[in-house]
């Protein structure tokens, strides 16, 4: 009996210890990065912080021409300008500790700042997987039922859809960061990545991890899977919607809208689809990096390119902004 009362006594312990060993300053972890693979070092560490000042400006930019311009308050410049606001904030979240780690010759990351960074990450792609979905969803009624869409898509509704969208995105943050980071890490404490990303993070630990990357890829299938059939319904009802119509300039201007979309939702979801769905023979840490640095750091800065340089509305409100300086008045 005593032996029995002493044993939940016993793990309970070593859970508590496992937990403390993990949260401090001893459980520090060592970010590999990007620039360990790189002959050249100092060099790529000035192209991304080049590439980092233009993702945020041209972001911040677009963002402000929505603001400033009425002829943009409409739903779709709005999820646009949530889009830009999700991409300055994730490419924030690593970009700036890879580049001190960089400069300072220390690599160190703790297990807090750890946590935080993986949360903060997925909360904010896994938000911008249903952003995507609720823009596919706004294009499908302004074309498909263009006579209802100022009651469809009213302002309420993009304000409940962009909700949505950050809860759903949360979820994958709370659901997977506090599982990875109590795991025990017993031997190297190298993380193969220039930030905590959940499947760099899980192969250091030393406890059998096959139940939880199980439940992580059909946690991340469900993630994918639902926008995507949002997505995949939503364009399909317009390109048949789009083939019935009698104006050719309609046809054009509603391929050009789609299409801009079309080529974020590709770059976005097939890096994604690499990183969290695809067998771990298929992985290796030099490709899993490329792979991150292309949605990460080149998927914020295409994004406002995307959207201004095929957009007249954009282009005419960048104008306008360098004319003159209109003031924001809320529709």
């Amino acid at each position: 009996m005593n032996l029995e009362k002493q044993r939940p006594e016993k793990e309970t312990n070593m859970d508590l210890t496992t937990w403390m060993n993990n949260s401090t300053g001893q459980s520090d972890f060592t970010l590999v990065g990007l620039f360990s693979q790189s002959k050249h070092p100092a060099l790529l560490a000035v192209v991304i912080f080049v590439v980092f000042l233009m993702a945020l400006s041209g972001n911040a930019l677009l963002i402000l021409l929505i603001l400033s311009d009425t002829h943009l308050h409409t739903p779709m410049y709005f999820f646009i300008s949530q889009l830009s606001l999700m991409d300055m904030m994730y490419i924030s979240v690593t970009v700036p500790k890879m580049l001190m780690d960089q400069v300072l010759g220390s690599h160190k990351i703790s297990a807090a700042a750890c946590g935080m960074q993986m949360f903060l990450y997925l909360t904010l792609v896994g938000s911008e997987f249903f952003l995507l979905a609720a823009m596919s969803y706004d294009r499908y009624v302004a074309i498909c039922y263009p006579l209802r869409y100022p009651v469809l898509m009213n302002y309420r509704v993009c304000l409940l859809l962009m909700s949505v969208c950050w809860v759903l995105g949360s979820l994958d943050g709370f659901m997977l960061t506090p599982v990875t980071m109590t795991f025990p890490f017993c031997g190297s404490r190298e993380i193969h990545h220039f930030f905590c990303e959940v499947p760099a993070v899980t192969k250091l630990s030393c406890s059998d991890t096959w139940l939880y990357e199980t439940l992580m890829y059909v946690c991340c299938v469900l993630m994918l899977l639902i926008p995507v059939t949002v997505i995949s319904g939503s364009y399909t009802s317009i390109l048949l919607t789009v083939l019935r119509m009698n104006s050719a300039e309609g046809r054009k201007k509603a391929l050009a809208t789609c299409s801009s979309h079309m080529t974020v939702v590709t770059l976005f979801y097939g890096a994604a689809v690499y990183t969290y769905m695809l067998p771990a023979s298929l992985h290796t840490p030099e490709k899993d990096m490329v792979v991150s640095v292309f949605y990460t750091i080149l998927t914020p800065l295409l994004n406002p390119l995307i959207y201004s340089l095929r957009n007249k509305n954009v282009t005419e409100a960048m104008k306008k902004l360098l004319g003159e300086n209109p003031s924001f008045q809320k529709q």
